[in-house]
């Protein structure tokens, strides 16, 4: 065993130690399907912070790894289901690198490139004492000539692949030297046979201009598109589901606020989040722990055109189209709004429909981060102050103040169009969600909600007990008191059947001409 080849299992058994831990070995059939693969052993797994590549890069690693026995690790856990358990545990020889955190600690990074290749190169000597690597041999020989005298194969396994691209304290010149320590490896026909699979990670897929256009043999698994990985993405709703009951805490609050992925139609969860929350019995956002806002605050300061009104639609609750095929996979090369919401989406701080090919904000987590990251914008100054104001908003709406919450959508519904151009039913519904945007901390707002005899246009749903609902119904050049008389008798409160209390009805109507709102509310006992 070595630092690097065939390193010990330390790392993940101290992963499965832990107090919550997830079974995601299945992943490892997965994987298994791709072994020696000619078209499908060179493979790109790319994630946002925080969903738990290093485990599953730990994981592999023990599972192929010659480091010593791994049944007795792995026969607890269900891959010891599966019918082809042992076909390849312990089989291959694993180099594996941790390449952020070996350049951040390296005290010459100059010679990064070097120091690691002499490194590894020094511990296949020691594993491989008759095969006659030379102190000179680059890492790529060194794996020739074990092949070709012993005939065993090897998993390169590279966790944080793209540190050298997305890193702006990394000197740009080393990109040259990881460029062709990587071409060395993988671009390499003589030494493919020797490669039984290729595993990177990272936070960005393939970068597309710069290493894509060079390595072409690896195949992208991203937050775009996770194949047949999508349920190892996250904790799966079965998974949350079960932490859940076992730690005492709400399910429905914590989908509310770490929920909202999809891939494959597979919905996973934030894992971090969740467990976090598990242990510390709170909901709350987790996510500037390891990352921050200026994530997004840094993209939106390129104001291509698209990008605020993309914001704002999105804040309202909608969904926005993207075109992902263009972005090449880098920090800094963005020519378009799409550009921009493409690598929001590799960050986590978007998530994509593949079906409808939009993006949204996901979950409550991630839509404080959104707050936070327009807070002190001043091109979404006036977005922030009907923010800001949609506290004073519910509080009137619930005390049934009618002409405070017609002047409030006024003021929202301006804002929105101002920024887009859509029809006025679409606009007053999005002015709507907009303003009732801090609704969000108490209540699951749903948009177009099927109740009793039709679509109720805006339901909130409190989050917690001795709270009123809100049915909102929105009418366009008639009168709110139309508005309120179809949710009476179309008995939009009907399919409410888990909600038991005070329901609160309000009927909004727009006049296109004075551009203005008028508000009727009317409450309701639902017992």
């Amino acid at each position: 065993m070595g630092m690097y080849l065939n390193p010990s299992a330390a790392n993940f058994k101290e992963i499965i130690n832990s107090k919550i831990y997830v079974d995601k070995s299945m992943m490892i059939a997965k994987v298994n399907g791709r072994i020696n693969d000619s078209g499908r052993k060179f493979v790109c797994v790319s994630r946002a912070r925080r969903f738990g590549k290093t485990i599953t890069t730990n994981m592999i690693s023990t599972y192929y790894g010659k480091w010593g026995d791994a049944h007795t690790i792995f026969d607890r856990f269900k891959i010891a289901g599966n019918s082809n358990y042992g076909q390849y545990m312990n089989q291959f020889n694993v180099i594996k690198i941790d390449l952020n955190g070996e350049y951040a600690a390296c005290m010459h990074p100059e010679k990064f490139f070097d120091i690691l290749n002499k490194d590894i190169v020094k511990e296949m000597q020691d594993q491989f004492p008759n095969v006659g690597i030379a102190d000179e041999d680059s890492i790529a020989k060194a794996i020739q000539k074990v092949y070709e005298t012993a005939g065993e194969q090897f998993i390169i396994l590279i966790d944080e692949y793209d540190v050298f691209v997305r890193d702006d304290s990394i000197p740009q010149s080393m990109f040259g030297e990881y460029l062709k320590f990587l071409i060395s490896l993988f671009k390499n026909d003589a030494l493919r046979p020797a490669l039984a699979l290729s595993y990177l990670t990272g936070i960005l897929p393939v970068i597309k201009d710069k290493i894509q256009s060079k390595l072409n043999t690896f195949h992208p698994i991203t937050m775009l598109d996770a194949e047949e990985f999508a349920e190892f993405v996250g904790f799966t709703t079965e998974e949350v589901e079960m932490l859940c009951e076992q730690y005492g805490i709400d399910f429905a609050e914590c989908r509310r606020w770490y929920d909202g992925y999809n891939q494959g139609g597979i919905e996973f969860f934030n894992p971090q989040a969740v467990v976090n929350a598990c242990l510390n019995h709170k909901f709350k956002s987790y996510w500037s722990a390891t990352s921050s806002f200026e994530a997004i605050s840094d993209k939106l300061k390129y104001n291509f055109d698209g990008v605020k009104e993309a914001v704002i639609r999105m804040l309202s609750g909608e969904n926005v189209k993207v075109k992902t095929d263009k972005y090449t996979n880098t920090m800094t090369d963005f020519k378009s709004c799409d550009d921009v919401l493409t690598h929001l989406i590799h960050l986590g701080y978007l998530a994509y429909d593949e079906d409808t090919h939009t993006c949204r904000i996901p979950n409550m987590e991630i839509r404080k981060e959104w707050f936070n990251a327009i807070d002190n914008d001043a091109e979404y100054a006036e977005t922030n102050k009907v923010i800001e104001d949609s506290k004073e908003l519910l509080e009137a709406t619930l005390k049934g103040d009618e002409d405070a919450v017609a002047k409030a959508l006024d003021r929202s519904h301006i804002h929105v169009c101002s920024n887009r151009s859509y029809n006025n039913e679409d606009a007053l519904q999005s002015a709507i969600y907009l303003a009732y945007i801090y609704a969000i901390n108490k209540y699951t707002i749903i948009r177009e909600m099927t109740t009793g005899k039709g679509f109720a246009d805006v339901v909130l749903l409190p989050a917690f007990p001795d709270m009123a609902a809100v049915i909102i119904e929105l009418k366009h050049n008639k009168s709110a008191e139309t508005a309120l008389t179809q949710i009476k008798n179309k008995q939009y409160f009907a399919s409410l059947e888990h909600f038991h209390g005070e329901v609160l009805f309000v009927g909004v109507n727009y006049d296109e001409q004075s551009k203005t709102h008028e508000c009727r509310m009317e409450w309701f006992n639902k017992e």
